[in-house]
């Protein structure tokens, strides 16, 4: 929003910028911070860019007791304390709401905070994890219950104002562990439907674990360690030129495309030889991205690299932001940039 947007629409708002925001912005010796004080110092392009268009993404806290993923709404914008996955799948909310990836998280990232609570690093937790190459059949029965799991949590909550997702889970582990519950944990068993709960978890676990083709009752150590045999064997196909795309539409739209005209006309198709190749050395990546973005007017990383052969919108966010800091290039919203 502009200055006047924001002093007109939401007064109280702005009275708060001016009394606590605005000094320090004055101050500060970069230009777009000081002169554009009552916006956010740095918008997410890369996460704003990919939840474009989405119902709905998948968010974890970053550093928790349990971990636990949940659907947010596309109007919710996330603050640096969540994590993030952009997509509306309940297939992939199933996975990782999984004992098998409860057991790979908390392995592969850190630990923080007064009760040393597991830490979910993105680079660590999420980008390396396998997902299952699980059948039509067993991805709808995962995404089914995903989001039976996702709508109960949900509803008990809002039933139940007291309800939190942290008290929720404090029951199920005492369940779990046998241990007797007391009156206040009684009540939140009873308005939580707990029993539910654990119930919708153990049909998941067993469902995603055999979409791995994996025993269910395996221990942690040991499911971190076929995690990581995986890993390993989807390394060696993508290297061969098999990638398992999680969204391909936005992750590779190029491929996507050729793979539904593909399928329309039962023929095989090449890769569009038509789009230039990214360049390997930095300073021609700067000059074909400041050419692309001259080219496209208004638009994002996703945008652009759908302009090249061999690179991600990952990787050219930053390269946005650098452009805009260097004043080849201005941010005009929604993760967007003009020439």
């Amino acid at each position: 929003l502009t200055e006047a947007e924001v002093r007109q629409r939401f007064p109280a708002v702005f009275q708060h910028l001016l009394l606590h925001v605005k000094p320090e912005r004055d101050q500060n010796n970069e230009d777009y911070r000081r002169l554009n004080w009552w916006l956010f110092g740095r918008n997410n392009a890369v996460l704003r860019s990919a939840l474009r268009g989405l119902p709905r993404y998948v968010a974890t806290v970053e550093t928790a007791k349990y971990r636990l993923f949940v659907f947010q709404l596309a109007a919710v914008l996330p603050d640096n304390l969540l994590v993030c996955v952009a997509t509306g799948d309940a297939f992939h909310l199933g996975v990782l709401s999984s004992r098998i990836h409860g057991a790979w998280a908390p392995a592969a990232g850190g630990w923080l905070g007064f009760g040393n609570d597991p830490r979910y690093n993105k680079t660590r937790c999420f980008d390396p994890f396998p997902f299952p190459a699980a059948t039509p059949a067993q991805t709808a029965e995962i995404a089914a219950l995903a989001e039976e799991l996702d709508a109960l949590r949900k509803h008990r909550m809002a039933a139940h104002p007291h309800l939190t997702l942290t008290g929720l889970y404090n029951v199920l582990a005492a369940i779990r562990a046998g241990q007797p519950l007391t009156p206040a944990e009684r009540d939140v068993f009873d308005a939580g439907h707990v029993e539910v709960l654990r119930h919708l978890h153990d049909r998941l676990d067993a469902a995603v674990a055999a979409a791995y083709g994996w025993p269910a009752d395996l221990p942690a150590a040991a499911i971190v360690e076929k995690v990581v045999a995986l890993n390993r064997e989807r390394v060696a196909e993508e290297a061969a030129g098999l990638v398992r795309w999680l969204r391909p539409e936005y992750q590779a739209p190029g491929e996507a495309a050729q793979v539904a005209r593909r399928e329309q006309l039962a023929m095989p198709v090449e890769p569009d030889a038509a789009l230039p190749t990214w360049p390997k050395k930095p300073d021609a990546q700067y000059v074909a991205l400041r050419a692309a973005l001259a080219r496209a007017g208004r638009a994002g990383p996703a945008d652009l690299a759908r302009q090249f052969r061999g690179v991600r919108p990952a990787k050219l966010a930053p390269m946005l932001e650098v452009l805009a800091a260097m004043g080849q290039a201005r941010e005009a919203g929604g993760g967007r940039y003009v020439a």
